[in-house]
């Protein structure tokens, strides 16, 4: 049995069910092709400048190459036609070519190849370094040659230019090769340069190739280094921009940038959050359409622009310079305690705002920060009248207890027959109302929602030891058409002057509300008997570390912790209790402001104005006042009074 457990029968052989499923889709059993990684956009760069870099320097030496081979072939032909004029202007080569060149001279090549004409060109040849020196008659017969040999024969290349006088200077290929050479003529004696007749022969000097450019590897030698140190210069100039460049793009390829930038298009337009980005230096770089549309700014020309340019709530501002920091706005037991959410409630034109500001790094690097807005007015709103509804219903839940209690007592008094007895019992409650609020003084306060809003908040205070009690001056002639914001000012103002009387020394503790329409608006006062306010000027001040910015929340009122420490209220207790009925009440013309932050008789005074809260009742008939609108609770006699 073949070993299975090797591991090259591990490597060669496939599991069987693998090979089952490849044979049922029709696999040919071959691995499939590596996937080549594709090049970074960084090291493309890279490369490309590198080949740019390397073609220019080529490109130069080449260009420098042919102009130094330019230069050195003017210079071989200068060199060659000085020579060649120089031999032909010697008076004895003259006077023997123009003996040689008479008709009828037979020409002896042993003589000339021993003769001074030929050791005369040697002479030059070997003196200039010459390739050759050739000095020819009339006829282009060779009279002397370097090759011995080869006088008496006729030249390879065509003389007639220099026998017609021209000096000629070209590169040709002869019996001794490719030369750069110039042909001069050669005057007879008696004659004038130039003249008519009187050329009698001519001087060819050629230079070889390799004498032409054998300066030109030492010339280049200069050349070449400044090219490498070029290249060198250019390598590391594009090494380093590519480092800058992954940097300046965080290391994201260009394909990943435009699917970056596209899904953020897509994701800010989509999403119905508003999102408000800073960088690390202030500025914004993003501002979505929900976001400007609630912090009240032109999204489209925020962007690049400083944060102290907008105009946005300080405390945003001052939370995008610090980042995330803050606490939960909303949350059962929040209490202003540090917590990783960094929410933080804001009021901005008619709009009740959550902000979670957060810091966005990446790779250790800083980015800036982010901040996403949420609206939560619906959601606040309706929060204010649960509130309202859940106060209401403990009232009423007291009341049913109350109520059940009358009627054990009545049944019981029929059941010993007791029958005049529960009559007398039945018309005192009849006269004295079927449901009892502990506020005293009800009976001053006829519009339906405060009298049932400020009963449930009386009973309310009742279960924590807090009398509360309608003052003197409160008179409402109208309706309350903004229930949302009565609900959310008043009641934020009786929790906190709650907080305060219990906090307070002062027994029994009470708090004391007076509420007086005049025309659209509604006034407000709430008085407690706690030990005022220590630190007015901070009351309100939205700071999401420490309380509600009450007094009793921070101990103003006697120096202890507030009363409720685990009031589930999603916005009482955390920062933005006073901050945000202010705002509320300022949204629409009004505001909240410290009557008085305490006196020898009572604690502190808080006053608000709410602007067209109220609206006008139509006339009814006067009815007179009877016993059943006075509330027992105001007497204290009453031996039947909710505890």
């Amino acid at each position: 049995m073949t070993d299975d457990s090797s591991p090259r029968r591990r490597r060669s052989a496939p599991d069987r069910r693998t090979s089952a499923r490849a044979g049922a889709r029709g696999d040919t059993g071959r691995a499939p092709a590596p996937r080549l990684r594709k090049r970074r956009f960084a090291t493309e760069v890279l490369l490309l400048q590198l080949a740019v870099v390397t073609a220019i320097v080529l490109l130069t030496s080449a260009v420098f190459a042919a102009i130094a081979v330019q230069r050195l072939a003017r210079e071989a032909e200068s060199t060659a036609l000085a020579v060649a004029q120089s031999v032909a202007s010697d008076a004895d080569v003259r006077t023997e070519v123009a003996a040689l060149s008479v008709d009828g001279t037979v020409i002896d090549e042993e003589a000339l190849a021993a003769g001074d004409l030929q050791l005369t060109a040697v002479a030059a040849q070997q003196r200039t370094g010459a390739l050759f020196v050739v000095v020819t008659d009339d006829r282009g017969v060779r009279l002397a040659h370097p090759d011995a040999s080869r006088i008496g024969e006729r030249v390879s290349t065509s003389p007639d230019a220099a026998l017609r006088g021209e000096e000629v200077v070209s590169w040709e290929r002869g019996t001794l090769g490719e030369s750069a050479r110039a042909k001069v003529p050669i005057y007879a004696p008696s004659a004038e340069a130039g003249s008519a007749g009187s050329v009698v022969g001519e001087v060819s000097v050629g230079y070889a190739p390799a004498r032409v450019y054998d300066t030109l590897a030492r010339d280049s030698l200069p050349v070449i280094g400044v090219a490498v140190l070029a290249l060198v210069i250019g390598v590391v100039a594009s090494v380093l921009i590519r480092r800058r460049l992954d940097r300046a793009t965080l290391g994201l390829q260009p394909e990943e940038l435009s699917a970056l930038v596209q899904n953020q298009q897509a994701v800010l337009g989509g999403v119905g959050e508003g999102v408000l980005a800073v960088s690390r230096d202030g500025i914004v770089t993003v501002c979505n359409d929900q976001a400007a549309r609630l912090l009240g700014v032109d999204g489209p020309a925020g962007v690049g622009r400083p944060l102290d340019e907008l105009d946005l709530p300080a405390a945003l501002v001052e939370l995008l310079r610090e980042g995330a920091g803050g606490t939960a706005a909303a949350g059962p037991g929040a209490g202003g305690r540090p917590v990783e959410s960094g929410d933080t409630t804001l009021v901005v034109g008619r709009h009740v705002l959550l902000v979670d500001v957060r810091p966005v790094s990446r790779d250790g690097v800083d980015l800036g920060r982010v901040a996403v807005v949420r609206d939560r007015t619906a959601v606040e709103a309706l929060t204010r009248r649960l509130d309202a509804v859940g106060a209401m219903t403990t009232a009423l839940r007291a009341q049913r207890h109350e109520f059940a209690n009358r009627l054990h007592a009545l049944s019981g008094m029929l059941e010993l027959g007791r029958a005049e007895q529960a009559r007398g019992y039945l018309a005192d409650v009849l006269d004295h109302g079927p449901l009892r609020y502990p506020v005293a003084h009800a009976d001053r306060l006829t519009e339906p929602y405060l009298q049932a809003f400020l009963g449930a908040k009386g009973v309310e205070a009742a279960e924590r030891g807090v009398l509360l009690k309608l003052g003197p001056e409160t008179l409402v002639t109208g309706t309350v058409v903004e229930p949302g914001d009565v609900t959310t000012v008043l009641g934020n103002l009786i929790d906190n002057a709650v907080r305060a009387a219990v906090a307070g020394r002062v027994t029994p503790a009470w708090i004391e509300v007076e509420v007086l329409d005049d025309g659209a608006d509604l006034h407000l006062s709430v008085m407690d008997s706690g030990e005022g306010v220590a630190e007015a000027g901070r009351l309100f001040e939205r700071d999401p570390r420490r309380g509600d910015g009450s007094r009793a929340d921070r101990g103003d009122d006697g120096g202890g912790p507030r009363a409720d420490a685990d009031d589930d209220d999603p916005v009482h207790g955390l920062g933005f209790g006073l901050p945000l009925s202010r705002d509320i009440a300022r949204r629409h013309g009004g505001d909240v402001w410290l009557g008085s932050a305490g006196d020898v008789d009572h604690g502190a005074v808080f006053c608000a104005r709410l602007v067209g809260a109220v609206a006008r009742r139509p006339a009814e008939p006067t009815r007179a006042s009877s016993s059943t609108d006075a509330d027992p609770a105001a007497r204290p006699d009453d031996p039947e009074r909710t505890p």
